[in-house]
């Protein structure tokens, strides 16, 4: 017994070290992708690869991102699809400038907010036919295909269009995630038919087909998108909308447009933070660095209690003027430079108690006047920084007649209080979660990059942003390093925060650094999930190559040629 008991603890710094690697930080899961011709980052692999022919074939970094897109709606409908949303920014090489689109729909213009009242509806719910509103991809697919795309339409969906006749095997992680959301969703007329062949989800390994996404997308492919806005599938979603007792119409999808933005962006120790403006939650990023940029974070180091606790604070503040101000431009006036000044950040700072955690920040006073994500970079030199989603996973359950997607759910995040600027109105744009990001440095392009996850993205962006510029970490390790997610802060929704939230902490802090955050007052939870997904592409312009990293925590890939 005790020879037995030996060997266990001669054993014990084997099994320990067993991940070790020869370079790199210890938690680097591998190495990044480096290519000189082209780099594609997704959380699927089939995706990647779809991607990656684009680009072989003389497809635009775009050109790529749309196809690898339309693929990650078929692959992972559990994030995405073309019920959702869309956002991107764009590096154009021609124009040496970035580019920003806002593809994100609106709220049907038959319902109002007396029509809540009415029925008792404090809260929208998250399923069924109230919290849809236009799903906004596909005018973002042809937006950016029309200012920045080189190959047909026809050309670019094709991939996506064989892969959801021919069938594709899931992985695990998304099969995991494909059975809770039936789970909830099965009960919504359509769903099954599509999404649970055989009265049961795939499995891992098994063959999935989508003839009824294939026909979809060969629609738009030949028609273009006014077939999906104003042809048979407006028409079909029109009806299956009617039959359900919702109120998204054919002319809310008639009238939809996508909106060109002017990406903003924050200096952070010599390098430019690009975000894009509200109704995203993008500029939260960067209030956080600009706090966090009055520390000297580099000597606190990695996964100090010090530097985490600044964390904490800074996304407290930021997420409380995130619920108070973040809201569609069109319908408020959103005080975003104020917000995002160097001069607000000093004034905010002083309420942090280093000592300390907050309850609960007022937000501050002004003077007014589970999403996919994926970047691409071709040999031109543009570079793509695109996310989308149908919001709480596969949306809302309305599933419209065999037409092989399901609808988002993106209304849940309008207020039902009178008065508060997100507040729900017909025609408007929900307060949106989903953000991708770039990095600039002397006007010139370095890091498109983005973290899926809810509220996590802008505390992700945030993160990847100091472990790259403030900790030195290359691009894989900033994504593979442990993660903090705060929960609690107040929401658009008008939910306040009053007991400090919870702190959620990924495995690999040191329990001691975690000990002294509990002494501040921190409340530590745990949680397996919810850190978001990371991918990410560097531009060496030194040696004149691209880097690329892909998330851990998913079944992402980084691949180049």
């Amino acid at each position: 017994m005790k020879r037995l008991s030996l060997i266990f603890t001669l054993l014990i710094p084997l099994i320990v070290n067993s991940q070790d690697r020869m370079t790199g930080l210890t938690f680097a899961t591998r190495s990044e992708v480096i290519a000189k011709n082209g780099m594609a980052c997704t959380s699927q692999p089939l995706a990647t690869q779809v991607a990656l022919d684009i680009l072989k074939k003389g497809g635009s970094a775009i050109d790529a991102a749309i196809a690898a897109d339309a693929m990650m709606g078929l692959v992972e409908p559990t994030g995405s699809g073309i019920g959702g949303d869309l956002f991107a920014i764009v590096w154009d090489a021609k124009t040496q400038k970035l580019y920003g689109l806002n593809a994100s729909g609106r709220s049907p213009k038959s319902l109002s907010l007396a029509y809540f009242k009415e029925k008792g509806i404090k809260h929208i719910p998250a399923l069924g036919p109230l919290p849809v509103s236009v799903p906004g991809c596909v005018d973002g697919w042809f937006e950016l295909h029309k200012k920045f795309g080189k190959l047909k339409m026809e050309e670019i969906l094709q991939p996506a269009i064989n892969y959801a006749r021919e069938g594709f095997p899931l992985t695990e992680l998304i099969a995991y995630y494909w059975k809770r959301n039936a789970e909830r969703l099965k009960q919504f007329k359509g769903f099954a038919e599509i999404y649970m062949p055989n009265g049961q989800t795939p499995a891992k390994g098994e063959i999935f087909k989508n003839p009824f996404l294939a026909n979809t997308l060969e629609l738009i492919a030949k028609k273009g998108r006014d077939e999906f806005y104003k042809g048979s599938i407006a028409k079909t979603i029109d009806a299956y909308m009617k039959e359900q007792g919702g109120f998204l119409s054919f002319d809310d999808l008639a009238s939809h447009t996508s909106e060109w933005i002017e990406p903003v962006s924050s200096s952070y120790r010599g390098y430019d933070v690009w975000e894009l403006p509200p109704n995203g939650q993008g500029i939260a990023t960067l209030q956080i660095l600009n706090i966090l940029e009055n520390y000297d974070i580099a000597s606190m180091g990695f996964g100090s209690a010090e530097y985490m606790h600044l964390f904490i604070e800074a996304k407290k503040l930021a997420f409380e003027d995130r619920a108070r101000y973040y809201a569609d431009p069109a319908f408020s006036n959103i005080p975003y430079k104020q917000l995002i000044s160097k001069e607000y950040a000093k004034e905010r700072m002083k309420l942090i108690n280093p000592n300390r955690a907050a309850n609960a920040y007022d937000a501050g006073e002004l003077k007014t006047s589970n999403t996919i994500y994926l970047t691409v970079a071709d040999k031109d030199g543009n570079m793509v920084s695109l996310i989308q989603s149908n919001y709480r996973g596969m949306g809302s359950g309305m599933t419209p007649t065999k037409l092989g997607f399901v609808l988002q759910d993106r209304g849940e995040m309008f207020s039902l209080t009178e008065g508060h600027p997100n507040v729900f109105e017909p025609g408007k744009r929900p307060f949106h979660t989903i953000i991708p990001g770039f990095i600039s440095k002397d006007g010139k392009p370095w890091v498109s990059f983005g973290v899926m996850g809810g509220e996590m993205q802008p505390q992700g962006h945030a993160q990847i942003v100091v472990n790259l510029i403030d900790f030195g970490m290359n691009l894989q390790e900033a994504g593979d390093a442990p993660r903090i997610l705060h929960e609690g802060s107040s929401e658009p929704t008008d939910e306040r925060m009053t007991d400090g939230g919870k702190v959620y902490l990924e495995s690999g802090f040191d329990y001691q650094e975690i000990r002294k955050l509990l002494a501040k007052g921190h409340k530590i939870g745990y949680s397996l999930d919810g850190y978001g997904g990371y991918q990410a592409i560097m531009l060496d312009s030194k040696n004149g190559v691209y880097f690329g990293a892909s998330e851990s925590r998913k079944d992402g890939q980084a691949a180049g040629y």
